[in-house]
């Protein structure tokens, strides 16, 4: 990525004769971020990166919170909602690996999609941050969820990912080069007579695998949406 970079001294991979547009400069901030980190964007950053004056940015973006809520927007924009299936809980299985497989893709982006928004009144967050809760609810009402229950399946699916992405994306490894789990993991540290479970599964943890434990989790999940939310049957 650090290649793309290059060129003549002042300018950034788009040079200043190409048109700048919100979508230019989203997309060059989602750059930075998946590269450095949300840290290390700011607005003269994303100037340079872009080849112009950090200014002209403000006609696109009025700050950085501006960009970062931006740069959400075009991330969960990637996240497909099919309001038609009539089959709701292979609907939000599907969902559930789309939004794990974005977390993957942009871990730097994670923070943005999981700790900010819960932070930030539904009512002033970006619309485009909205659009899969409202996708969803339209999907689970079409099959005959009330409003209410659908919004209480929206946040137990969500509450899931969002452990479920902070779960896999933390280091547990605290020393790669040794050759037992307990040792990698640093829970030889732990008092044996207090944590005997704990260090006993030492390889189940170093063995964790985000894509069955995302299976698993929502085999539970949509079991006890099943068991206990079933929507009405439709007269005839």
């Amino acid at each position: 990525m650090n290649g793309t970079r290059d060129g003549p001294p002042g300018e950034g991979p788009r040079t200043r004769n190409s048109l700048l547009t919100r979508a230019a400069v989203l997309a060059a901030a989602l750059e930075i971020i998946d590269e450095d980190g949300v840290d290390r964007l700011s607005m003269r950053r994303l100037g340079e990166v872009l080849g112009r004056d950090p200014m002209a940015l403000y006609r696109h973006a009025t700050n950085k919170a501006a960009v970062l809520d931006g740069v959400t927007e075009i991330v969960l924009d990637q996240l497909t909602v099919d309001t038609s299936d009539p089959d709701w809980r292979h609907q939000l299985r599907l969902i559930a690996r789309d939004f794990r497989r974005l977390a993957v893709d942009h871990p730097n982006v994670v923070p943005l999609l999981v700790t900010h928004p819960l932070a930030t009144p539904l009512g002033l967050r970006p619309v485009g941050t909205l659009r899969p809760l409202e996708h969803i609810l339209s999907l689970l009402t079409k099959a005959d969820f009330t409003g209410a229950d659908a919004l209480r399946t929206y946040r137990a699916l969500f509450g899931f990912l969002y452990g479920h992405v902070l779960t896999e994306l933390q280091e547990i490894v605290e020393r790669p080069e040794e050759s037992t789990d307990l040792l990698r993991l640093g829970l030889y540290r732990l008092p044996i007579g207090e944590f005997p479970l704990l260090r006993s599964l030492a390889s189940d943890l170093a063995a964790y695998d985000g894509v069955d434990e995302l299976e698993r989790g929502l085999d539970i999940l949509l079991t006890g949406l099943t068991t206990a939310m079933p929507p009405p049957r439709k007269n005839p």
